[in-house]
C-alpha cells in the first residue's frame, strides 16, 4: 500500500488572491467553484497534486521547510523576470556564472520558491 499526494497545502492570509498569483505562475486554472473571499481555493494542474490555499489568521513568521521548485519552459532568467512582474520578490540569488544554480523568490505572502534552469538550459550545459 502507498499514499498519493492529493495536494500541496499553503497557509495564507488571502486564499483567493494567492491562488490567482499561482494560477498565473503555473498557467493552470483555479477550481471552478473558487470565488473572491473564499477561505479555501485550489489551482488545478493537468496532473499531479493540486496547489491548495487555506486562509489562516496568523502571518508567516519563518523560512519555509518545504517549498516548490519550478522548472520553466523558457530560460530561467526570462522566468525570474516574468515572476517578478507578477508580484514575486527576489529573496536569494544562487545563479552561478557557468549557468548552474537557482533563484529563490517569494510569492506575495512571502512563501519562498525556487526557479531552476529549464531542461534546454540543462541539456546545453552538458554538450
Amino acid at each position: 500500500m502507498v499514499s498519493v499526494v492529493q495536494n500541496v497545502a499553503i497557509d495564507c492570509a488571502d486564499a483567493y488572491a494567492l491562488a490567482l498569483f499561482w494560477s498565473r505562475v503555473t498557467g493552470r486554472p483555479l477550481h471552478p467553484e473558487d470565488r473572491p473571499g473564499a477561505r479555501e481555493t485550489q489551482v488545478m494542474p493537468d496532473e499531479g497534486p493540486a496547489l491548495y490555499f487555506n486562509q489562516v489568521p496568523e502571518p508567516k513568521t519563518a523560512k519555509n521547510r518545504i517549498h516548490l521548485c519550478l522548472r520553466p519552459d523558457t530560460s530561467r532568467e526570462q522566468e525570474v523576470e516574468r515572476l517578478l512582474g507578477l508580484g514575486a520578490t527576489l529573496v536569494a540569488d544562487h545563479r552561478e556564472p557557468d549557468g548552474s544554480g537557482w533563484a529563490v523568490l517569494a510569492d506575495p505572502e512571502g512563501n519562498e520558491f525556487c526557479v531552476l534552469r529549464s531542461e534546454s538550459e540543462r541539456a546545453a550545459a552538458h554538450l
